[in-house]
């Protein structure tokens, strides 16, 4: 049977439903492996999970559908799947000394990872995201990972470089310490002592060396970062949630390109800087999951166990979702009061998001000096809003060499049900000359600011600087393509010099309200706190601008005695978008008031279109012609 249906979950997020669609008598009958019977345990309702390992378990059914066609080449190996979970049946729990028996989900794990492979027999899935509570036993299948890894998919081969990882050299040699005493045990079991015999295996400090091969393990923490010219087999890095650029990271990914059946295996929890690589990749995975149809990321697994909403705090029936240990019947009791103790104490605390980072795996942003909540940014998107011919406030925040330029729009609406809502949007301007290279701005920045040419225009200026004549063209285009009406511009008063060339020639060339904006809490106290408020309340829409939800993840609240402005913690994070909208919302918070720069009747005429004009002025209602000139037009 060949998959025919086309399946979109973006919108309505029925998993089951499509699951329950579609006949798998075939597969059922076919495939008895763990890791199905995992997935269908799953989507039956037998076992209990998250949004995100539906459509996991949901994408690994219609692969074994869609397998071996031409547009999908890859196939389900079960001699894999059995192979690794054969070497972990002897692996060692270090805490124990015995091996530990592998959960259901855990099998699924290592099924999705070995199991499924290209035509030449490599692994399909080259980048592998496994997210999960903490305390739920990461270290140890990571562990068995890298041994199998080094220890079996090593075997004929040489000169392999193979990498385990974390955030510092702390975390990095704890887990190398787990494998090696993984391995010390390992070893001395036949087949594989002799093998480690001949092949001369050696546990070093912070190496693991087959002597005659050349094979080695290396221990390489992110604070080192030296992992420039090796090219990891394996990779396996270890609370890569905690890493806010992509900078190290590419370089590990970049040296495995052209290694033959490689694998880069990141694993976390949740973190509270929702801007993280790791939960970006994490939305991309999970997206592009749900867009069954498509054939995009198909060598990218994700495998995230984490609650689906905040409200599950108060439900401890469904923390098997972000904890799947609660899953063992002898460990239960003991596990789940653990969690309600570290909940209620929390709570006490007023620390609640950290247990909602650390033990329900959701992705927060934990500051309480934050300016935004992430799930109301997210909330927020609308991608089919229509900006043409309508109306629209404009915030300008200029830079020169390291922030970059923003605009920020925001346009004034009423929804289908007449509610007053404002859609936000923004395009920045690059600049890369203090960071060198355009590169190394995307990197230091952790966007990749050239995959978004929609959002975002990289300085045409061969010094990398801001190119004022290009911001200032780019920004008459862009409302004559649109036939924007732009009701207010308002600036930076203390930006560049290079603001006053550009405000100057607006005020030459176009009808537009121009004003300055001081940049002090006096000024700034109730456009930012407005904006802030309107997310909250769902009045705010944005488009899927990966710039700009970064931006408005990286503010943080100052406050005075006067009131509140946005900030940043670091200088590296960007939030010239916000400070560009917070312009723009500086008299767009007052469209729908009489007293609105809008409603204003004496800017009416300024602010009109030529043809809006024209229209005015022929208008009998206007006066302006006199009735006479009526009377005689209408007589002919």
């Amino acid at each position: 049977m060949r998959y025919v249906v086309k399946i979109d979950l973006t919108q309505n997020h029925d998993i089951v439903g499509a699951f329950r669609s579609i006949n798998w008598k075939e597969i059922q009958k076919k495939y008895n492996d763990p890791g199905t019977k995992y997935c269908f345990d799953v989507l039956d309702g037998k076992k209990q999970a998250g949004y995100d390992i539906k459509l996991a378990c949901f994408r690994h059914l219609r692969d074994l559908q869609r397998q071996n066609t031409k547009k999908f080449p890859y196939h389900y190996d079960i001699k894999q799947v059995n192979q690794i979970l054969k070497f972990a049946s002897i692996s060692p729990n270090v805490d124990t000394g015995e091996p530990t028996k592998l959960m259901d989900w855990q099998k699924f794990i290592f099924s999705q990872m070995m199991g499924w492979r290209d035509r030449d027999d490599n692994k399909r899935f080259t980048r592998v995201i496994v997210s999960v509570s903490r305390g739920q036993g990461k270290t140890y299948l990571m562990a068995i990972l890298a041994a199998y890894s080094f220890l079996i998919e090593s075997l004929g081969l040489e000169n392999q470089d193979y990498l385990v990882a974390s955030i510092n050299y702390k975390q990095t040699m704890k887990i190398f310490g787990y494998i090696k005493s993984m391995l010390r045990k390992i070893i001395n079991i036949e087949p594989f002592k002799s093998l480690a015999k001949d092949a001369g295996l050696e546990l070093q400090s912070e190496q693991i060396i087959e002597k005659k091969t050349n094979n080695i393990l290396r221990a390489i923490s992110h604070e080192a970062g030296q992992y420039d010219s090796y090219h990891f087999r394996t990779a396996v890095f270890d609370e890569i949630g905690e890493v806010n650029t992509r900078q190290r990271i590419s370089k590990i990914i970049s040296g495995q390109v052209k290694v033959k059946n490689h694998q880069f295996v990141q694993i976390s929890t949740a973190y509270p800087d929702p801007t993280v690589p790791f939960h970006e990749d994490e939305k991309m995975v999970i997206q592009a999951m749900e867009q069954d149809f498509k054939r995009e990321a198909d060598s990218y697994l994700g495998l995230i166990w984490s609650q689906d909403s905040e409200n599950e705090v108060y439900d401890p029936k469904t923390w098997i979702k972000s904890n799947p240990l609660l899953g063992l019947p002898d460990q239960k009791e003991n596990l789940l009061s653990g969690l309600k103790d570290k909940r209620d104490n929390d709570l006490l605390t007023g620390n609640i998001a950290d247990f909602e980072n650390k033990n329900l795996n959701l992705w927060l942003k934990q500051s309480t000096t934050s300016f935004l909540n992430l799930k109301d940014v997210e909330d927020a998107v609308d991608d089919d809003f229509k900006i043409d011919g309508r109306q629209v406030y404009v915030g300008f925040d200029y830079s020169m060499f390291s922030d970059n330029t923003s605009i920020g729009f925001v346009y004034p609406y009423q929804d289908a049900s007449g509610d007053v809502r404002f859609h936000i949007a923004q395009h920045s301007f690059i600049p890369w000359q203090q960071a060198g290279s355009i590169e190394a701005k995307e990197k230091q920045d952790g966007i990749a600011y050239r995959e978004y040419p929609k959002y975002c225009t990289i300085t045409s200026h061969e010094k990398g600087i801001i190119n004022p004549e290009q911001v200032y063209r780019w920004l008459l285009d862009y409302v004559q393509k649109h036939k924007l009406k732009v009701v207010f511009f308002g600036y930076d008063r203390y930006g560049s010099y290079q603001v006053k060339n550009i405000t100057e020639s607006l005020n030459a060339n176009t009808d537009w309200i121009i004003q300055d904006i001081a940049q002090r809490t006096s000024t700034l106290a109730n456009p930012t706190k407005f904006l802030q408020e309107s997310f909250a309340t769902g009045k705010i829409t944005r488009f899927n601008d990966p710039i700009e939800e970064k931006a408005l993840l990286n503010a943080v609240v100052r406050e005075d005695k006067i009131g509140i402005q946005v900030d940043k913690d670091k200088a590296t994070l960007k939030i010239d978008v916000v400070d560009a909208l917070i312009d723009a919302m500086y008299q767009a918070m007052y469209h729908f008031e009489d007293y609105g720069i809008a409603n204003d009747k004496s800017t009416e005429v300024k602010r009109m279109t030529q043809q809006q004009v024209l229209d005015w002025f022929n208008n009998p209602k206007s006066g302006l012609l006199g009735d006479d000139y009526y009377s005689d037009k209408n007589a002919n």
